[in-house]
């Protein structure tokens, strides 16, 4: 078999190849870039008992948006832990700017 710089072998002739022993590099050109597989985020089921105002309060908003209340208390749980981050944040940043006023 004799191969080119031109031609082009599948994968399973290339494996032939290798299997036979022989050296395969010439087929390779080093300019490929690993890709992570896509994952799907795992989820996990939580229970979380609400009162009867509160959910015809998220069901309102779901109407209106028109979305699912699943959707509406994920957005809200969403919102809120990024608002904790950046409080935590800011709180960071204002310990630090006030140690260089202080000159600490």
């Amino acid at each position: 078999m004799k191969n080119t710089q031109n031609e082009k072998l599948t994968i399973d002739e290339i494996a032939e190849i290798a299997a036979c022993g022989q050296e395969i590099s010439e087929h390779f050109t080093n300019s490929f870039r690993v890709r992570q597989p896509f994952t799907k985020p795992e989820n996990q089921t939580v229970d979380v008992e609400l009162s009867t105002a509160m959910i015809k309060e998220l069901d309102a908003v779901a109407i209106e948006l028109n979305v699912g209340r699943q959707e509406i208390i994920k957005m809200y749980i969403r919102a809120a832990l990024d608002q904790y981050y950046l409080a935590q944040q800011a709180k960071r940043n204002a310990g630090f700017s006030s140690k260089l006023r202080s000159g600490s």
